[in-house]
């Protein structure tokens, strides 16, 4: 599905992903600090951020892969190495900052679901706005 759509038009969907989970992460700060959630509200700013810094790894290493005149089974097989490697490193983060205190484990999940849910509504929109089914 995304894979159909324009060079342009992925530029549109990772801006707007960008700005628009750290609105959502700056509003979920806010919120869990109003709620007397310190912790809580530090992991979702830093949940938000490695998911931003999560997308970019992805969009780096992706640009780095030669695809013209390579196996695409080796192109998968890299793809798929790398993004369990990113995986892997931010499952271990959020287990380890669960295990120092519950809000702030907790605070990171909801981070990094809201930057997610960014990215699943933008690339929706980018989806419908070039009428791809």
């Amino acid at each position: 599905m995304l894979a159909d759509l324009e060079a342009g038009s992925l530029n549109r969907v990772l801006r707007p992903t960008m700005v628009v989970s750290v609105a959502l992460g700056a509003v979920g700060f806010v919120v869990a600090a109003l709620l007397s959630a310190p912790l809580a509200a530090v992991g979702i700013a830093v949940g938000v951020g490695l998911g931003v810094l999560n997308f970019r790894l992805l969009a780096a290493g992706v640009v780095k892969i030669p695809v013209e005149g390579t196996d695409t089974k080796l192109v998968k097989r890299v793809l798929r190495s790398r993004s369990l490697l990113r995986l892997a490193v931010l499952t271990a983060v959020v287990i380890g900052a669960a295990l120092i205190n519950a809000s702030l484990g907790m605070g990171l999940v909801i981070g990094l679901a809201l930057f997610q849910l960014a990215f699943v509504v933008n690339a929706g929109r980018a989806v419908l706005r070039e009428g791809i089914s």
